[in-house]
């Protein structure tokens, strides 16, 4: 149960080279990208709007205690 030999990781790509082919995997990777781009982008669209000075929301204690 070590690691794994050469021919191991030699089926492996074959395998993986078969079931994506050799243009589908850029191509999957390049939608990966834009997709942790879109998340990027929507993230700092999100803290911009929290950080707009009209949209704050003050919150007092109560002081009934």
């Amino acid at each position: 149960m070590g690691s794994f030999s050469m021919w191991h990781w030699l089926i492996v790509l074959a395998i993986v080279l078969l079931l994506f082919g050799r243009g589908k995997i850029p191509e999957l990777m390049g939608d990966v990208a834009k997709g942790i781009k879109s998340f990027k982008k929507g993230i700092s669209d999100d803290e911009t709007d929290t950080a707009a000075p009209g949209k704050s929301v003050d919150h007092k204690a109560d002081e009934t205690k």
